[in-house]
């Protein structure tokens, strides 16, 4: 099955992004620069301009449909507040597939993070068959890792010089994997819709 193009957990809306939602995308990126360009380098542009932030939905639309990478918004559960982002990406191996996410300054340690990196998993094993699942960041940013940990992944690896700061300069990037389980359980109660908005 393809991966869901929408997610309902108890808390949470999980979705592809629509060029509507370009408000509530720049709204939050601006509100949470200051936290978020220490850890992501497309963080260092902003605040953009609107249009901008239509274009880029409008890309991360195309891509899902065309099966290339699959970027979500992180939305509270009537949708009128974006609380983060995140996204399935083919980074890796082949049958594998990279967890990332990011999350607005005031919705930090509310655990909107791990709840939506838990969903994505479910999704991504039972929905797409993929064999794996990795989480890479770096080795500074605790908050990041510790989602890594709450989820089940396991530390592989930390590489040397195989990233880059926001700046530009080489860091380390710790590498966490996951693989799939040969039974899968819910995490919690969850509902998986396709492009149609058809129950999976």
């Amino acid at each position: 099955m393809p991966v869901p193009y929408r997610i309902e957990t108890p808390r949470l809306v999980i979705r592809n992004y629509h060029p509507a939602d370009a408000p509530l995308l720049k709204q939050a990126v601006d509100e949470s620069l200051a936290h978020l360009k220490p850890w992501m380098p497309w963080a260092q542009n902003g605040p953009e301009p609107l249009a901008v932030k239509q274009q880029q939905l409008r890309f991360f639309r195309a891509q899902f449909d065309l099966d290339n990478d699959y970027v979500f918004g992180i939305f509270n559960i009537d949708e009128t507040l974006l609380l983060g982002g995140s996204g399935l990406h083919k980074r890796g191996a082949a049958q594998r597939l990279e967890i990332g996410y990011w999350i607005h300054a005031q919705a930090v340690g509310k655990g909107y993070v791990t709840e939506t990196v838990r969903a994505l998993v479910y999704a991504a094993f039972y929905c797409h068959g993929v064999k794996g699942l990795d989480i890479c960041c770096d080795p500074r940013n605790q908050a990041s890792y510790s989602v890594a940990q709450r989820c089940g992944f396991t530390h592989k690896a930390t590489v040397s010089g195989k990233a880059l700061t926001p700046e530009g300069k080489p860091r380390d990037t710790m590498i966490w994997q996951l693989e799939k389980p040969a039974s899968l359980v819910a995490p919690f109660a969850l509902r998986l819709y396709d492009a149609a908005q058809q129950r999976l």
